[in-house]
């Protein structure tokens, strides 16, 4: 089974209009979609709506929500700080897939192999 990272953008994107292309991740069906509590915090904080956030809180309850132990980035990455706690949460959860838009600061780690480095 796939484990599928979701990074504060794609939570953001999803939550927010009703009918978003984004959706059908949680309809796949060997994929199990993870996110981290830092991810969360973010796409909150950049929502408007009540509604908005109600269609985030239903689709949170489908996620798999982690922390992360890590304190170190594997050898070669180098992040803003307020990116490398969702790289670390991927690591850490087991992630064989990371969704996420932000090309300016993940772009670079796209193709390389993160996930147990």
């Amino acid at each position: 089974m796939d484990r599928v990272f979701l990074d504060a953008n794609v939570l953001l994107s999803a939550a927010w209009r009703p009918r978003v292309g984004l959706l059908r991740l949680w309809t796949l069906p060997n994929a199990a979609l993870i996110t981290a509590d830092h991810a969360i915090e973010e796409a909150r904080r950049n929502l408007d709506a009540p509604v908005q956030h109600s269609r985030l809180t239903r689709l949170l309850r489908k996620l798999e929500v982690v922390g992360f132990l890590h304190f170190t980035l594997p050898r070669g990455v180098n992040l803003p700080a307020k990116d490398r706690p969702i790289l670390l949460a991927a690591i850490d959860a087991g992630a064989t897939h990371r969704l996420t838009g932000d090309w300016q600061h993940f772009g670079l780690t796209t193709a390389k192999r993160s996930a147990g480095s």
